[in-house]
């Protein structure tokens, strides 16, 4: 099945050809790119080659939030600024908008039925456009990165344009809420190690991933620090996955790559992309070794918006797209919330 079409994938296929060949790297024909993955600890082998492919071009203002349900085998995907999300099922290709309108910085999959919204007016269980009800309802409430908790909490993180106000909740499935971390920038990624020892959240402004203890009994989190910091050659973290090793898969807005990380917070692997505004990675696929990544249109012809790392090429593609790369890496299901519909 052609996912994209015609017009959009010469297009697309114009800009990734000459963005990869700004990077040393030869296009295969098709939609797919040859493109290097590459490893640092001496027990991998040398150089592992995977493919890229263009999966959807949705032209996403802020393509985010990518989760993988593995009991439908189907991707849901947000694009933050337009008020749209998506489903995308692997096995027919099928490709559709299911959500039109409020804002949704992210999602989860909800173990009672339906999805968890982190939207820019509050949490919301959702089953349709036609099909959903609040449970928590503000406008303090706006959401740009979110995840499932062990016990079937919803950690949804907070940001207001040009303020450093932002809140990482945590909304519990006993109604309680939550204020984990003040005076955020732009709240970000967040992840679970394997073992449930580690959480991680990203806060764009200082360009850091946090790490966090965390207690799986009580399931409080503590002891904050400092994990990762990009330095002014890099663009900022942005959101992340965990695999099934322990290690951190951070996509870098600015930089058009998605860094692997040990569990030390050493650069272990890259995946370059030929969009800049790289946002968001999930694994997923019946073995959860493909990883989906989310780019980001926004400021695209636009004046800089400060988070540019130093030399940015502001001709460069953006993005907007979504992709897909199958890596020598194995994801973990992710958490789902476990919220009750009203009767």
């Amino acid at each position: 099945m052609d996912l994209v079409g015609a017009a959009s994938r010469g297009r697309l296929r114009r800009v990734v050809r000459a963005r990869m060949a700004r990077r040393g790297y030869s296009p295969t024909g098709g939609s797919a790119l040859r493109i290097r993955l590459y490893m640092h600890r001496d027990d991998w082998s040398s150089a592992l080659i995977s493919e890229i492919e263009l999966i959807r071009d949705e032209e996403a203002l802020v393509g985010e939030g990518p989760v993988w349900d593995p009991a439908s085998q189907k991707l849901y995907w947000t694009d933050i600024r337009t008020g749209r999300f998506f489903e995308y099922s692997p096995g027919s290709g099928e490709h559709r908008t299911i959500h039109s309108g409020i804002f949704v910085g992210g999602l989860a999959v909800n173990r009672q039925g339906g999805l968890t919204l982190g939207t820019w007016e509050g949490v919301m269980l959702w089953r349709s456009d036609s099909d959903w009800v609040w449970l928590h309802h503000d406008d303090k409430y706006r959401f740009n990165d979110v995840i499932a908790g062990p016990d079937g909490s919803f950690y949804a993180g907070s940001m207001f344009d040009g303020a450093s106000n932002g809140v990482l909740y945590r909304f519990r499935p006993d109604g309680a809420v939550e204020e984990l971390a003040t005076g955020l920038s732009i709240s970000n990624g967040m992840g679970f190690s394997p073992d449930l020892r580690a959480f991680y959240h990203t806060d764009c402004g200082p360009k850091t991933i946090y790490r966090y203890d965390y207690d799986s009994s009580t399931h409080e989190i503590s002891n904050r620090r400092e994990f990762v910091r990009l330095g002014s050659d890099m663009g900022v973290p942005d959101g992340m996955t965990v695999d099934a090793l322990g290690n951190v898969w951070g996509a870098v807005w600015g930089s058009g790559c998605v860094i692997q990380y040990d569990p030390c917070g050493n650069e272990i692997g890259r995946v370059d992309f030929p969009a800049t505004q790289t946002s968001s990675a999930m694994f997923g696929g019946r073995e959860l070794n493909d990883l989906y990544v989310t780019t980001a249109r926004m400021g695209e012809g636009a004046d800089p918006s400060g988070l540019e790392p130093d030399g940015y090429d502001f001709s460069a593609h953006r993005g907007g797209e979504l992709y897909r790369v199958r890596v020598d890496a194995r994801g973990k299901a992710e958490f789902e919330t476990d919220f009750g519909w009203p009767a």
